[in-house]
């Protein structure tokens, strides 16, 4: 299996913690770390003659200047991209991880990544973007068109790096979720973890034994696993849990029709990816 862990880095100030992540994820799946930066090539600037006032030749010699101000710009961005790079790759040997690869691409960065598809992992990729404000009214427009279109497990970081030691499962006990809890027991990115699985639902005996199951399967695969069955809402529900028990990290199933995994199509996974101070781990 490829083992390559896709960053996709952007030169904001998210992009230590990305590549913290990256690193980590990296690291325990003895892999190979792949930093990514997409640049988005400048429209073109053209000035039209609306009021016949200019002559066309005068247009024609503006328009040219135009054209190599746009090349000019064209330019920069590529370098700044490369800097980005260079930034990143250092800011990862200096935390003590081998060298990354390095990868620019000029485009949109959902077009790009579809050529990755069969190349990692894993994509980390930050919470906010570099042209989005820090306030908590919504997410990067870039996540929520990542979490629709990607077919890789999809780690959204958020706040300063802090290597997780507690994960949190939202459970539901549909297929995906027990696939969800298959992967974990078989991934090597989750080894020597503590894992918590938390259902939001009634006090209904067959969900106890649905989470027990679960559990047993985690157990068996040598990790120490934690079962709770939780009352009321579920966004407040799994936040609170997650303060309570000290959670780093928290791993959703993508599609389905279960409350929970509507989140990642809905407006509850803007509210959890605002909320929560930890990253997710978003899992196809």
């Amino acid at each position: 299996m490829n083992q390559n862990v896709l960053a996709c880095i952007d030169g904001s100030i998210h992009t230590g913690t990305v590549c913290d992540y990256a690193a980590w994820a990296t690291q325990k799946l003895d892999g190979r770390l792949v930093l990514l930066h997409v640049v988005q090539k400048p429209e073109p600037t053209v000035l039209f003659n609306i009021s016949g006032a200019a002559t066309i030749s005068s247009q024609d010699n503006i328009n040219a200047e135009l054209r190599k101000l746009d090349e000019k710009r064209e330019a920069l961005a590529k370098e700044q991209s490369k800097q980005f790079l260079e930034q990143a790759k250092a800011h990862v040997v200096a935390a003590g991880f081998p060298s990354p690869r390095t990868i620019q691409r000029e485009g949109k960065l959902l077009r790009e990544l579809e050529q990755f598809d069969d190349y990692s992992e894993l994509l980390v990729i930050g919470r906010k973007g570099a042209n989005e404000d820090e306030s908590d009214d919504r997410v990067g427009t870039h996540v929520e068109q990542v979490i629709r279109t990607t077919d890789k497990p999809l780690l959204l970081t958020v706040g300063e790096f802090t290597e997780p030691k507690k994960l949190m499962l939202a459970f539901d006990g549909s297929e995906t979720a027990r696939k969800a809890v298959t992967t974990i027991a078989n991934a090597r990115l989750f080894k020597g973890m503590e894992c918590h699985l938390v259902m939001v639902a009634g006090p209904d005996p067959q969900y106890l034994e649905q989470l027990e199951v679960a559990r047993l399967e985690l157990e068996e695969a040598g990790l120490i696993a934690v079962s709770a069955l939780l009352q009321g809402k579920v966004k407040e529900n799994l936040l609170a849990y997650q303060e309570k028990q000290n959670i780093d990290l928290i791993i959703m199933g993508a599609y389905g029709h279960s409350r929970i995994r509507q989140w990642l199509l809905g407006s509850i996974t803007n509210l959890m990816l605002q909320e929560s101070p930890k990253p997710l781990l978003i899992l196809r």
